[in-house]
């Protein structure tokens, strides 16, 4: 007797099926949506080579070329985007640059207003490397703009691919625990990020080999990994180095731990009084008042944010009432 067979299809572009059995002897196939891939380098217009080349070397190197002693120009804090942005802006759920190209501009409820993709890398580059905003018109703009639209190639206008940005990991049932976070650190991530969490330079002195995860040469508290949801998911998927979202090292609750313990160490402050303009619109994980949901800020700092989130639902319910009333 020969099996019927349904198709479930989970993504307009298949790439992987898996095959389950069912009571009826039916078979089900299961197709998993396709994680992104950067597009190969031979891919890139002749014309445009060199600038978006130059763009990935930025990425790469950027203390080299605007780090304190940079040799295009002093404006960041020895960081370089690809401690933040892996593999160049390239790896699945490592903080890449997939959805980009295909998303911006955009409306975005920090700064309130649409953006474009200048404005989306000079929010780096006074956050995460805690500097100066790059000319919207010099050549290293033009160059990082130019290698974030190719590796956005093969994304259609509108689209987020599988694998794109940061993995979201579920809510705790309980707040994230700093001293849990210390213990994780101290066992999985001191050896590269060193004790003090100052980071490991590389031989030159020109950058690091391992990012600071605090102090002062570190992304100050405006910077999205300063969220801890953000940097649960960040190091989920990718830390300790070498690890992917396939083969994960740290359970759910040790990300959000040691989220919870680097957050809570000192780092440099950023002037965000016209940050989210619209205080409803802060995530819920955003750790500076004011807020509309009458929870404190250690509590949207650490959690749990189960009960946030149900408040802010039943929020929405009201308004919507009011609305259509």
């Amino acid at each position: 007797m020969i099996a019927a067979t349904a198709i479930i299809a989970v993504s307009d572009q298949p790439e992987n099926i898996e095959e389950s059995t069912v009571s009826n002897n039916s078979i089900v196939e299961v197709v998993k949506p396709s994680v992104w891939q950067a597009p190969d380098e031979s891919l890139m217009p002749a014309t445009e080579k060199e600038l978006i080349l130059y763009g990935k070397e930025l990425i790469k190197n950027t203390s080299f070329y605007l780090g304190p002693k940079g040799t295009v120009a002093s404006m960041s804090n020895g960081m370089n985007c690809q401690n933040c942005h892996l593999d160049a802006g390239a790896k699945a759920w490592g903080n890449n640059y997939s959805a980009v190209a295909s998303t911006y501009p955009k409306f975005r409820e920090r700064s309130g207003a649409e953006e474009d993709i200048p404005k989306r890398v000079n929010d780096c580059f006074e956050r995460s490397l805690n500097g100066k905003a790059l000319p919207v018109d010099g050549k290293e703009m033009q160059a990082i703009v130019s290698y974030i639209n190719f590796l956005g190639t093969n994304v259609q206008k509108g689209d987020k691919p599988e694998g794109s940005g940061i993995t979201e990991v579920a809510f705790l049932d309980r707040a994230a625990d700093p001293e849990k976070g210390k213990l994780v650190y101290q066992n999985k991530c001191v050896s590269c990020h060193m004790a003090d969490g100052a980071g490991m330079a590389n031989a030159d002195k020109t950058g690091y080999t391992y990012p600071p995860l605090w102090g002062k040469h570190s992304y100050n508290d405006g910077a999205g990994l300063y969220r801890l949801s953000r940097f649960a998911g960040y190091v989920k998927s990718n830390m300790p180095l070498g690890v992917n979202y396939e083969n994960p090292q740290l359970t759910d609750e040790e990300a959000w731990d040691v989220a919870a313990y680097v957050n809570s160490q000192e780092r440099p402050k950023k002037d965000i009084k016209k940050d989210w303009p619209n205080i409803a619109g802060k995530p819920i994980d955003h750790p500076f008042g004011p807020y509309h949901d009458g929870f404190s800020e250690d509590e949207h700092k650490y959690g749990p944010f189960k009960p946030i989130k149900a408040k802010r639902e039943e929020l929405k319910k009201e308004k919507s009432k009011k609305l259509k009333a």
